[in-house]
């Protein structure tokens, strides 16, 4: 009988980890369109990265320097429609669909300023701001070079962000309703555009203009136009899977408790992932003392990693968007479940998707037109990044699922605040007060990450997150 019990525990443990065939088929239709679209997403970046590359050393670099500050608005835009998506994940469930519209109307609204706030600074401070990335001591000439590179590559980037934000704030909608095939068609088509565009503006193949950076940029733009078409247009045509947007433009009014509300959970949210992205602007800023070689190195290092980290980062979203529904639904042990079973998911994906990395890792830089000393030392931050993936991932997913349950205030002092008071400090400390290897340095600033996986994993044991939100 003691072991009968003592089965019976272990039964119960195992499921509270590992979900049943359905489980795991269910995450897949939400997942696998999501991590398709992103990995050819990176993909295609990775081949702009060394299409760019081959152009030279310090064009890369102008690029890396601009794609680091573009990154400030992505994440900016991400957070800003996040606490709108954590009302749509939990209305969809609830069979809401009017509550649907009116979330994404709200994600139109901030979304616009947002991006008008970003569009302004860019223009007036974008050379200022690229030149924070080079390092004291450079030449003038190498110094001058690399901020006009940076310079006409942002000029064109900014006619891109008003369709990425239309773009996101569908595509977020149609994720939030389990509906993930269309955002990724329209992904892979834009890619596609993107190469194309790439091939033909950078090289001036087939009888084009031979544009450098500037074409790198034009091509992004027009994928960016390709991308918003496809989503906008076979969206509103599918209505019995969209039923949610008929209607959407008859009017912006909304309820005004609930724009409260979903501003109450957005700014957290937007502050969240504005600073956190400012901080990850900084470290690079940080670990650039270390010359323009460090940051060529970085952003080869950035690129074909992201290429692997889109399989956690995705698992997190599609765990926000469960245990959204399931909240939403108000069925908040199945929503416990649904989190505990995602962790395990991601951190075992981490571990496969890192020895794949380690094994591409040595030889993806061999393709870049750049000094072996870069390509050495991206490869090592490469494997550097490999031994964290684990502890990025299980902290990625827990943030996610705070998320979830409306929890904005959490999680802006479990993701940026942490970036701030550790990650920001041992980078600068540890760059500019001791002679430490750069390597050892990226390796110390990521180990820390570790913090917020016992803060992730008491929070979800205490289950502050567990809550209906539109009940």
């Amino acid at each position: 009988m003691k072991k009968t019990l003592m089965d019976k525990v272990g039964r119960s443990k195992y499921s509270q980890l590992f979900g049943d065939r359905d489980f795991y088929r269910h995450v897949l239709m939400v997942v696998l369109p999501m991590i398709i679209q992103n990995t050819l997403s990176n993909v295609v970046s990775l081949l702009d990265n060394v299409m760019v590359g081959q152009v030279g050393t310090l064009p890369m670099s102008a690029v890396a320097i601009d794609n680091q500050l573009l990154f400030v608005f992505y994440l900016c835009i991400w957070g800003s429609i996040a606490g709108a998506g954590i009302y749509g994940a939990q209305f969809f469930g609830s069979g809401n669909l009017e509550g649907v519209r009116s979330t994404l109307r709200y994600k139109f609204i901030v979304g616009a300023a947002v991006t008008a706030v970003a569009m302004t600074v860019f223009a007036l401070f974008g050379d200022t701001l690229a030149g924070y990335y080079i390092a004291a001591g450079t030449s003038d000439e190498i110094r001058s070079a690399t901020i006009g590179y940076a310079h006409s590559y942002m000029a064109v980037m900014l006619a891109g962000l008003p369709p990425f934000l239309v773009t996101q704030c569908y595509a977020g909608t149609l994720r939030e309703s389990g509906r993930t095939a269309l955002p990724m068609k329209a992904g892979i088509a834009a890619m596609l555009t993107n190469f194309v565009f790439n091939s033909l503006l950078i090289f001036g193949l087939c009888g084009f203009p031979k544009l450098g950076v500037t074409g790198a940029a034009i091509a992004t733009v027009i994928s960016r136009f390709v991308e918003l078409f496809i989503v906008v247009f076979f969206a509103h045509r599918d209505r019995k899977n969209y039923g949610f947007l008929e209607g959407l433009y008859r009017n912006f009014r909304m309820p005004a408790g609930l724009a409260w509300q979903m501003t109450s959970k957005s700014f957290p949210l937007l502050a969240n992932e504005f600073l956190w992205a400012v901080g990850q602007a900084v470290l690079l800023q940080c670990y650039s003392g270390r010359g323009i070689a460090t940051v060529a190195a970085l952003n080869i290092c950035s690129t074909v990693s992201q290429l692997f980290c889109e399989i956690y980062l995705s698992l997190g979203n599609a765990s926000q968007i469960l245990v959204g529904q399931e909240l939403g639904a108000n069925r908040l042990e199945e929503a416990k479940r649904t989190a505990y079973r995602m962790e395990t998911l991601t951190v075992l994906c981490c571990f496969a998707s890192g020895a794949l990395l380690a094994l591409c890792g040595p030889f993806i830089p061999m393709i870049y037109n750049t000094e072996d000393a870069i390509r050495v030392m991206a490869t090592r931050f490469i494997m550097v990044f490999v031994c964290c993936m684990p502890i990025f991932g299980f902290a990625a997913t827990a943030y996610f699922i705070l998320r979830s349950g409306g929890k904005a205030m959490v999680t802006f002092l479990f993701d940026s605040c942490f970036s701030w008071a550790v990650s920001v400090p041992a980078a600068w400390l540890l760059t500019h007060e001791t002679g430490l290897p750069i390597l050892t340095i990226y390796l110390c600033v990521n180990v820390l990450d570790l913090i917020k996986c016992i803060i992730g994993f008491a929070l979800l044991r205490r289950g502050v997150w567990v809550r209906n939100l539109v009940s």
